[in-house]
């Protein structure tokens, strides 16, 4: 019995010499024995191993390849949407509702801006023009759209200054097109969305400090955007020209995830490395993926995490399987009634942002050809007479019953005629063409701006005329308007007709000066009207 103990000590003690001779083999073959993967060391991983080798076995193992570091610009971009995208995103679940889905939507279009990126560290650059570039961009493109389409199903929700602000500031993930100051466009989407985003600073100050937490974390994620375009893309987006692949095949492989870790993946030899941590499903919840939080270090950490995100979006279709179908009488394209409920931009005064930022740039307006044509009309609301959207009309002439107290406003008419009885206060014509106004007198004066061929006849007294941008105006003055002041500015072809000196006689046009000669005299710039002579 004693003599069995003893060799089974012997069989243990020879076990455990040719585990330790063979931890030692692998320790010397190693470049690096402390090298980790996914948080575990070489030593401990071979050490797992031991127990079901042969301790009779005396071959050298195949050591375990370590993983290639990620590039610059995608740890880069990798240690942004750990940080501050991560932290807003964190920060709207904690909001719920709406705001948390938008978030996750985010997120998505910052994991597809990285896919971008990683295609263009290994392809030549393709023409803008070309389809596989469009390709390439497609699904950026669409996670920004959904984002935007969250904002636009959702005009009723009292949470709407927070979509918007998101909506707009989403657009700053279009850095990747522009040549050469992308820092620049993101500063401007930045003032874009400030324009929403500070309602909801002023809003929510004194109510719900979450809110503005909320708000000045989205904001920051623009400021981190911005350190990472002058640190790795301050002239715009780089390729690959020198060795890259062909762009189709660089998307193929990216959409594949062979090219995903970017070098990270280990090679087949070996155990195989820990399982990436678990994901959010995106086809049902809206909550976006939580990123690694385990102490690997940021080179690292996108690897597995990101990894799986790419698998999610791989699916292609079935990712927006979740999402909610908008029903046509939703869609404000469809129903422009549903556009009145939107709301109105505030005015200059309040669109100032808290920090001394200037409001965003208001977009040029349609050009009339293209605008949707609204119904004539013609009311009287309070004092204020609107007369708008007439184009030629059947009635000859159309007549208001004016009082003092009544301003009447013109806009966007052609080819109208308008009578004016008894005495009213003030007239404003503007965006109009072709109109012909008579009236009978005004206390103030008549304002016309953008009214191209504009005709006006006075029969009583008329303090004040304003002309602005008019090219070709006729206006008749009464004999008790003789006292009349014309103002004009940038006008051309403005004719005064006076009366003659009897009933009989015919007016008298006289043309308003259109050049004006300035020239220095005695330290002082004085203007004169040019007259032609012959």
């Amino acid at each position: 019995m004693a003599g069995n103990n003893m060799n089974n000590l012997t069989t243990l003690i020879k076990r455990l010499e040719a585990a330790t001779s063979r931890l030692e083999d692998i320790a010397s073959s190693s470049p690096d024995p402390t090298a980790s993967t996914n948080g575990t060391s070489a030593a401990s991983t071979a050490a797992n191993t031991t127990g079901s080798l042969d301790p009779q076995t005396s071959s050298t193992p195949t050591p375990r390849q370590l993983p290639e570091p990620l590039l610059p610009s995608i740890e880069g971009f990798d240690a942004l949407m750990n940080g501050e995208v991560e932290a807003f995103v964190s920060r709207s679940e904690g909001l719920g509702g709406l705001i948390a889905e938008q978030s996750a939507s985010v997120l998505r279009a910052f994991a597809a801006e990285r896919k971008f990126l990683i295609v263009t560290t290994t392809a030549k650059r393709p023409d803008i023009q070309s389809p596989i570039y469009m390709e390439i961009l497609k699904e950026l493109q669409s996670t920004i759209g959904i984002v935007n389409d969250i904002r636009v199903a959702n005009r009723g929700s009292p949470y709407f200054n927070h979509l918007t602000t998101v909506s707009e500031g989403i657009a700053m993930l279009g850095w990747v097109t522009i040549d050469p100051k992308p820092v620049d466009f993101v500063n401007e989407t930045l003032s874009s969305a400030q324009f929403y985003g500070n309602r909801v600073l002023k809003e929510y100050k004194d109510k719900d400090h979450s809110h503005v937490e909320w708000v000045q974390g989205f904001y920051r994620i623009f400021k981190s955007l911005v350190e990472y375009i002058k640190n790795h893309y301050p002239s715009g987006i780089t390729w690959n020209n020198k060795d890259g692949i062909d762009p189709q095949e660089a998307l193929r492989q990216v959409q594949s995830g062979e090219t995903r870790a970017m070098g990270a993946a280990l090679s087949s030899s070996g155990p195989p490395a820990p399982p990436p941590p678990p994901m959010t499903n995106f086809d049902g919840a809206p909550p976006a993926p939580p990123m690694p939080t385990n102490g690997i270090s940021s080179s690292r950490a996108p690897t597995s995490d990101m990894g799986a995100v790419f698998d999610q979006l791989s699916r292609g279709e079935a990712v927006t399987a979740g999402l909610r179908k908008v029903d046509p009488s939703q869609q404000t394209h469809k129903n422009p009634s549903l556009r009145a409920g939107a709301a109105v931009p505030p005015t200059r005064s309040d669109s100032q942002s808290s920090n001394g930022k200037s409001p965003i740039p208001s977009k040029r307006p349609k050009p009339e050809s293209m605008r949707t044509k609204k119904p004539p009309r013609m009311e009287l609301d309070g004092n204020k007479w609107i007369i708008e959207n007439y184009d030629n009309p059947p009635e000859r002439m159309l007549e208001i019953d004016a009082q003092i107290s009544h301003s009447i406003l013109i806009s966007r008419c052609t080819k109208t005629a308008i009578r004016v009885l008894n005495k009213a206060n003030a007239i404003s014509i503007d965006s109009s063409s072709q109109v012909s106004l008579v009236i009978d007198s005004l206390v103030s004066s008549v304002d016309v701006i953008k009214t191209p061929r504009f005709e006006m006849q006075v029969l009583g007294t008329l303090p004040t005329i304003m002309l602005d941008q008019v090219d070709g105006a006729s206006i008749y003055l009464s004999r008790e308007s003789m006292k009349t002041e014309v103002f004009t500015s940038k006008c051309t072809a403005v004719n005064i007709n006076l009366p003659g000196q009897t009933e009989d006689d015919d007016y008298k046009e006289c043309p308003l000066p259109e050049q004006i000669k300035s020239v220095i005299r005695n330290g002082a710039v004085v203007s004169e009207i040019v007259e032609h002579a012959g």
